[in-house]
């Protein structure tokens, strides 16, 4: 089990209040064009000032994390001069500015003799030449990867004014074997993809996973003799519980923003309507009653509304309604079919899988269903999850089948709400039905 020493916040200590810098580069989260911020990322250093190996590879973790949001363009260590041996000494911004960097990061990290990783480091910037930020923490050898990304998410905020998402988990369906003979496991892993291992064996079907608001537990739906049924896995433990069989379910509950209580659809004599659960009682409350398809929902942030995909205007449409299921709105009228809703959360807008004129897109659009953007497209793009600070979607996408029969690679992506930086996350296998879990620990 993953045992980390330091407080879930670092230690971190803002030196400096209100830095001018951080508000002007500030980023706009919709539409434009981003600037790559440059910034050098210097191994870290053991007690003697050298870079240990695990230093190294936190620089290294730290650099790909920054790399991958899109937002940041870390410099090649190759052309670093006499970068500081501690990050307890001052730069000599001289070596940094003709980089043109605006960014310093300085640190230690090494394994005490109680083997024990023990980790400082210090922010600076190289333009007003003043110390950011600096913390430090403490680890053990199952902890490096996520101690470099709280380094990580620290540095993203403090340059661009977001939110952290780094800490995070994702958990998928891990696909393999012949298309008419599926093997899918429950699989998770880090948001860049390491620490990847298995959950279930695969010896039933299992769909649609979906994180609780603690990332502690899991629901999934579980096929066995043909019958949909309810879990929740909970990841420290490995242990497993049966909410209910549910015939006719083909998407698995989601959580409601308190955890108490799970959102899903039941179909039965050819309507599809939704429910609510209390996992505390059990009871189940309906919320739709029509004779069409009703599925999908997703909780608002604050848990008072719900977005749902239904056919109940003659195509699949999105619509909103009150938790209660008072008051539905349709909110998408664009051309297309829409599916797969899910709200953003900073509540702002919503993330939604479209089908048109034979493609599939991911898209988004504001919650009253106005300026709608479609971010990635093709022969199948589905299922997209969010990253707890609303700023970058994952989804997986399948490609074409060639005439032979081959091909058909199912694969996960997650690409900036802008609608740039579109990169494919390596797993063992094909993959799909991804769901990114909230900041692990509870952090924000």
């Amino acid at each position: 089990m993953l045992r980390i020493y330091f407080v879930i916040c670092l230690l971190v200590k803002c030196l400096i209040s209100s830095v001018s810098f951080s508000q002007t580069t500030t980023i706009e989260i919709t539409d434009g064009e981003v600037t790559r911020i440059p910034i050098a990322i210097a191994d870290f250093t053991g007690p003697d000032g050298t870079a240990t190996a695990e230093g190294r590879q936190i620089s290294k973790i730290i650099s790909d994390n920054l790399r991958n949001s899109g937002l940041f363009a870390p410099v090649d260590s190759a052309a670093f001069i006499n970068p500081p041996s501690s990050p307890d000494i001052m730069p000599d911004f001289a070596n940094w500015s003709p980089l043109g960097v605006e960014g310093l990061v300085i640190g230690s990290a090494y394994f005490d003799d109680d083997n024990v990783l023990q980790l400082e480091f210090k922010l600076w910037d190289v333009v007003t030449q003043k110390a950011l930020t600096e913390g430090g923490g403490s680890a053990d050898p199952a902890g490096l990867r996520r101690i470099a990304h709280k380094v990580a998410d620290f540095i993203y905020v403090e340059f661009t004014g977001d939110k952290k998402y780094f800490d995070t988990k994702i958990v998928y369906i891990s696909e393999s074997g012949p298309q008419d003979k599926r093997i899918k496991r429950l699989a998770i892993m880090d948001q860049d993809g390491h620490n990847h291992r298995f959950l279930t064996s695969g010896r039933d079907l299992v769909l649609t996973p979906r994180f609780s608001p603690t990332a502690h537990e899991i629901a999934y739906l579980n096929y066995f003799n043909d019958e949909p049924n309810i879990y929740l896995f909970e990841i420290a433990t490995g242990r497993t519980e049966k909410l209910g069989s549910f015939p006719g379910m083909t998407f698995a509950p989601r959580f409601h923003p308190d955890g108490n209580k799970l959102i899903m659809s039941l179909a039965e004599d050819g309507s599809t309507n939704i429910f609510e659960m209390d996992l505390l009682t059990r009871n189940t409350k309906q919320l739709t009653r029509t004779v069409h398809i009703d599925t999908a929902p997703s909780y608002s942030p604050d848990g008072s509304k719900v977005v749902f995909e239904s056919d109940r205007d003659g195509r699949q449409q999105l619509f909103i309604m009150d938790s209660n299921g008072k008051n539905v709105k349709r909110i998408s009228y664009n051309e297309g079919r829409y599916a797969t809703p899910v709200w953003s959360p900073r509540g702002d807008v919503i993330a939604f899988t479209k089908m048109l004129g034979g493609e599939f897109f991911i898209g988004i659009m504001r919650t009253d269903g106005t300026a709608e953007r479609l971010l990635a497209k093709g022969f199948l793009v589905e299922g997209p999850t969010w990253a707890p600070n609303g700023r970058v979607l994952m989804y997986y996408k399948q490609d074409r089948f060639k005439e032979d029969g081959t091909g058909g690679k199912t694969r996960l992506h997650k690409i900036d709400i802008t609608g740039f930086n579109e990169i494919i996350i390596t797993t063992p296998a094909d993959a799909s039905d991804p769901a990114w879990s909230p900041l692990l620990g509870g952090s924000k």
